[in-house]
């Protein structure tokens, strides 16, 4: 999952901060004394960043710290608690890696793919974006998540559980239940695919404050991609999908690992969104989820 530049707040942002102007009480800091620190501190879109920080402090104090933590390089999103993925508020918290709009892509296929009562599993999940934008977008989903990350875990569960989703604790597919293996219909997977030594030249606001774990793919960066690819048809129902973010760099190696696996694979990509997807298919009869509402698993 490697990390890009700052994001330019959005819509979603930019209402989160109409908010009553806190810069009206004197004892708070007014929007260009704070425009003033952050754009010091090199932050390129300091006017809407100010709005948010502003709207979203409660006290004189916590304005004061939320803009220092800012201008230290601390991720915007943690500070303000959510991020804005696919339309929606991802609850985020400092040690999480913060959704992309580049892992939409993920979600675009694995709409496309799903069906209405579909059993999905969401690896690596981090805060459950993935899986909570999917649920907000396909009816009935079946809806399992697991990261290893503790961190990961107390917010994926602050986002997809609400959806009806269940999320766990451990490594990759190790705490599903067993009753799922054979049984998936789309796995979807944004996991680090940073090769080690790139570690060194990402953005600071990556590199410095989100977990190392989140980024560090191995050597070529496709070490949990082959952890991932060597299990997947285990647990994929016949004509079951397997969706995972990888770079236009490793999407090759990153279809030879699913291939191996007895997936038939292919790439898809998004200038827009600077984004790789490499989606494979389990070879088989129809997904379970064609079978309709009483064949289908939703609703446990």
């Amino acid at each position: 999952m490697p990390a890009s530049p700052a994001p330019r707040p959005t819509a979603a942002h930019r209402e989160a901060a109409t908010r009553p102007e806190r810069a009206s009480r004197p004892e708070m800091a007014t929007r260009p004394e704070v425009v003033a620190r952050l754009r010091a501190a090199g932050c390129v879109y300091a006017e809407d960043e100010a709005d948010l920080l502003l709207g979203a402090a409660r006290s004189p104090a916590e304005l004061d710290d939320l803009v220092t933590r800012r201008a230290s390089g601390l991720p915007l999103e943690p500070l303000l608690g959510w991020a804005e993925f696919c339309g929606l508020r991802i609850a985020v918290e400092p040690g999480v890696f913060v959704p992309r709009r580049r892992t939409e892509l993920v979600v675009a296929q694995a709409v496309a793919l799903a069906r209405p009562g579909a059993v999905v599993v969401d690896l690596c999940c981090g805060s459950g974006a993935i899986g909570t934008a999917l649920a907000a977008q396909v009816e009935h989903l079946d809806l399992h998540a697991t990261d290893i990350e503790p961190a990961a875990v107390r917010c994926a569960r602050r986002n997809i559980e609400p959806a009806g989703g269940h999320v766990y604790s451990g490594d990759l597919f190790d705490p599903l239940p067993a009753r799922l293996r054979g049984r998936v219909d789309l796995i979807v997977v944004n996991a680090p695919y940073v090769p080690t030594d790139a570690i060194a030249t990402m953005p600071p606001e990556a590199r410095l404050h989100e977990p190392r774990v989140t980024l560090d793919g191995g050597g070529d960066g496709l070490d949990v991609h082959r952890r991932v690819a060597a299990r997947a048809a285990d647990w994929l129902a016949p004509g079951g999908s397997l969706v995972i973010e990888t770079s236009r760099s490793q999407a090759a190696g990153t279809v030879d690992l699913v291939e191996r696996s007895g997936l038939t694979a292919r790439v898809t990509t998004s200038d827009e969104l600077q984004a790789t997807v490499v989606i494979g298919i389990r070879a088989g009869g129809a997904r379970r989820a064609d079978q309709g509402a009483d064949g289908g698993a939703g609703g446990r």
